[in-house]
């Protein structure tokens, strides 16, 4: 062996001896830890479609530092993105605004820092603001504006005016807020007055950690549309443990025609909503009653078996989604046949053979302030 072929094999076994210890070269210099860094990945909420609409999830009332929020308007984008919603709404207040020195005074430039993002990320971005009155009026958000400075006016009134002139969308926010009515939730004057001049279009039923049963009654009789909003202020992982299962903010769940920020706008004009907080849907029951046919599946017998004298059926119910389902016997009967429906999760449905299918009352689903959707499960 030549001297050449010599350091050529020496060189070789070092080498392969090196690859088999696992001693990659480093840069010791600079070398990045990635240990804990989290992914860039988005949250998939599973909810159904209906038939002739996509179901968007959306949170219409957030804040930034162009108000008394803690963040940048680009954030709260990258945020809804990541947890999986479509639409967002940046309303900041027109009244309070604690950071003032520090941020100029157009009220449009949130939505305008937003806008890129928002289109990057295929988030819809609804330029609004929120009107800041005590009691009465109280809070409104008025969403789809294209100027927001004209908004800026002593009057509660002649600002709401000037938002319906620019054909805007007009929420009155978080009405049993406890700062503004401590003991009942009333409905005022004010409220039916702007209601009869067609300048009041929806209101909250839930608005952060907590819900106002008696304002599904309103939706229901004052044909208002039904919202569920976060009214966050701090980043929303601050607030909510994002990390439990199934877990999510405040939302309202739009049934739009396209996923559009025009059939956005023309699906809270005609009330196809359902506002999702905790597991509780509250709003219409046609559109309580389409997603739950659209999220269960109720599959074929697969045991037919004596029980006791009976012929007993067994199927399994299935729930694929992001939804809760509590059913309980519509006729008070047989609470032990009461049925809890878990997202992402199958139970065993037993029942007599021959008898009329049992209805059931669908208890964390309100078209009321004391009213459940009532379903046969077919």
């Amino acid at each position: 062996m030549n001297k050449k072929q010599y350091y050529k094999r020496s060189f070789l076994t070092i080498s392969i001896f090196a690859l088999a210890l696992n001693l990659p070269a480093q840069n010791l210099n600079r070398i990045q830890l990635r240990d804990y860094e989290r992914v860039t990945e988005r949250k998939v909420i599973q909810i159904p479609d209906l038939p002739g609409y996509v179901t968007l999830k959306g949170d219409f009332h957030s804040h930034t530092i162009f108000s008394d929020g803690h963040v940048w308007p680009e954030f709260r984008i990258r945020e809804a993105w990541k947890e999986g919603l479509d639409i967002i709404a940046i309303t900041d207040h027109i009244e309070y605004r604690p950071h003032k020195d520090y941020t100029i005074g157009d009220h449009n430039v949130p939505a305008r820092i937003a806008a890129s993002s928002a289109e990057e990320m295929n988030i819809i971005l609804v330029k609004g603001t929120e009107i800041t009155r005590s009691m009465p009026p109280g809070h409104f958000n008025a969403l789809f504006l294209q100027d927001v400075n004209p908004l800026e006016n002593d009057d509660p009134m002649a600002q709401i005016e000037a938002a319906v002139q620019q054909g805007a969308f007009v929420l009155w926010n978080h009405p049993g807020w406890d700062a503004q009515q401590p003991d009942t939730t009333l409905w005022w004057e004010f409220h039916t007055r702007i209601l009869e001049k067609g300048w009041l279009h929806g209101v909250e039923v839930g608005n952060s950690g907590e819900w106002y049963p008696v304002v599904v009654d309103w939706c229901r009789d004052k044909k208002l549309t039904a919202f569920a909003n976060s009214d966050i202020h701090a980043p929303i992982d601050f607030q909510y443990d994002l990390s439990l299962p199934h877990s999510h903010r405040p939302m309202t769940l739009v049934f739009s025609k396209d996923r559009t920020q025009e059939g956005v706008k023309e699906a809270l004009f005609s009330r196809r909503t359902l506002a999702f907080t905790g597991e509780q849907l509250m709003g219409p029951e046609e559109l309580i009653l389409g997603l739950f046919q659209a999220s269960v599946k109720v599959h074929l017998p697969y045991l037919t078996r004596e029980s006791r004298g009976q012929t007993m059926i067994y199927r399994e119910l299935e729930n694929p989604t992001d939804l809760t389902f509590i059913l309980e016997r519509a006729d008070g009967k047989d609470s032990k046949d009461n049925i809890r429906l878990n997202p992402h999760s199958m139970v065993i449905l037993r029942q007599p053979a021959g008898q009329e299918k049992p209805q059931y009352r669908l208890m964390n689903c309100w078209t009321g302030s004391r009213e459940h959707p009532v379903i046969t499960l077919e």
